[in-house]
């Protein structure tokens, strides 16, 4: 595959997904797009029905209530997604985890029913305290936080971590990766323990397929696709059928009803 991208137009995009039959896709804007959602939603806008937003959102700066509210009124964003830095300071969203400096923010998500995607990296158990704390708040780890093939080293303790989490009804997981973190060739049997255990730990009704397209460097996004389908040979057809879709529009509260 190559070298990861730093972007795809609308139309490569879609190219790619009607290539391999995926019919919408939510868009998470780039680190690098710095705190403005306007060109994904301008997407959003331009092809209906195709793709939806999980926006960036600067927590540390003022009227935080008033901001999230102002900015989901947007069509086409479903939530907010945390990752890196903001423009108002130079800390992280692992630092911002550690206190309660956005704390006004967690309560405005749970309040509004406002799902967050969180870059945890490879440190999941840091979102514990906030999920205890919020019960109501949907919180979905991105790209499995990280945890690869079991014969990475840490990859046990790292999936430890993150299927520790699922005793909070709150927290989901987005299912990316998986090629990527293989050492092996299609189905990437090597990789079929750790979405095992993410599975008992989470369930199907908590798992969202994702392809992270953009750092694909080893594999297809067809492939992303298709070990979901027909790969991993644990999953029934109920459970391919909840991962692959109705998990994420229910969680993202973007039902096939919306397009």
């Amino acid at each position: 595959m190559g070298a990861s991208r730093e972007s795809y137009s609308a139309e490569e995009m879609l190219a790619e997904m009607d290539a391999i039959g995926v019919d919408r896709a939510v868009v998470v804007p780039p680190v690098w797009a710095g705190d403005e959602n306007d060109v994904a939603l301008a997407t959003a806008t331009a092809y209906p029905g195709r793709f939806a937003v999980m926006g960036r959102f600067d927590p540390f700066a003022p009227m935080v209530r008033e901001r999230v509210e102002r900015e989901i009124g947007r069509p086409h964003l479903l939530g907010f997604r945390m990752s890196a830095r903001w423009g108002t300071r130079d800390t992280t969203f692992m630092d911002a985890l550690e206190g309660d400096e956005i704390e006004d923010f967690w309560d405005a998500c749970e309040a509004l029913e406002l799902p967050v995607m969180c870059l945890t990296l490879r440190r999941p158990e840091a979102l514990a305290p906030v999920a205890e704390r919020h019960p109501n708040l949907t919180l979905i780890v991105d790209h499995m936080a990280g945890a690869g093939a079991l014969s990475q080293e840490g990859a046990a303790d790292l999936l430890a971590s993150l299927t520790s989490l699922g005793r909070h009804p709150g927290v989901c997981v987005k299912v990316s990766g998986v090629p990527n973190r293989s050492q092996q060739a299609f189905p990437f049997e090597d990789m079929h323990p750790v979405v095992r255990a993410i599975y008992d730990s989470f369930g199907p009704e908590r798992m969202l397929w994702a392809a992270d397209i953009t750092q694909l460097t080893k594999n297809t996004y067809g492939e992303c696709l298709r070990v979901w389908q027909e790969g991993i040979p644990f999953l029934s057809s109920v459970d391919r059928d909840a991962i692959l879709g109705s998990t994420a529009a229910r969680v993202l509260r973007w039902p096939e009803s919306m397009n």
